[in-house]
């Protein structure tokens, strides 16, 4: 009795145990880093800022050289800012806008960085000195911060007057309206 159960069990484990084709983990980058970000809202929203800085940076070099790179940027840079270091938020800031400089957050993000750091008014010659619409935008938003409201409000306008078709348009049109009821 005790062979049979023995010759049972033994045929139980072979025909249980079939050979399996081993699991074999692919990485996709660009999808494990918007799994990385995601995680990183995530401890965002819970106030775990150190985890949450580390999982945007990983998010960041599993997809270094993409539009949604900018993402991953602006979300660390926002961290930065909500622990008080705007020195390391305005490299992340910048580096958003060089990946997609049509996206208002980025300019409003990049404005209140130069306003925490104090240098509001060497960034405003800075960007006097540019043709560049894109600079326009930031000079504008750089004169609110300052206080010359009626100021910004013009150059922003002057900005969707001459780019009415810039995918960044409506955003500032919007602010614009909220700007304005507060005037």
């Amino acid at each position: 009795m005790k062979k049979l159960i023995c010759v049972f069990l033994l045929l139980l484990t072979v025909c249980c145990s079939a050979y399996r084709k081993p699991y074999k983990y692919v990485i996709q980058a660009e999808k494990d880093a918007f799994y990385h970000n995601n995680i990183g809202i995530n401890y965002l929203s819970e106030r775990i800022y150190y985890a949450a800085i580390e999982e945007f940076k990983i998010a960041i070099s599993l997809s270094p050289n993409t539009q949604s790179t900018a993402v991953f940027q602006s979300n660390l840079g926002e961290t930065y800012m909500y622990i008080g270091y705007p020195e390391m938020a305005r490299v992340c800031f910048e580096d958003a806008l060089k990946k997609y400089g049509l996206n208002f957050k980025y300019y409003q993000n990049l404005a209140n960085c130069y306003a925490q750091l104090n240098i509001v008014q060497t960034k405003i010659k800075e960007y006097q000195a540019s043709d560049s619409i894109y600079d326009k935008i930031m000079l504008g938003l750089l004169y609110i911060q300052t206080g010359e409201t009626r100021r910004g409000v013009i150059t922003l306008d002057d900005v969707c007057l001459s780019e009415p078709d810039l995918l960044i348009t409506p955003a500032i049109k919007q602010y614009l309206s909220e700007i304005t009821k507060k005037l």
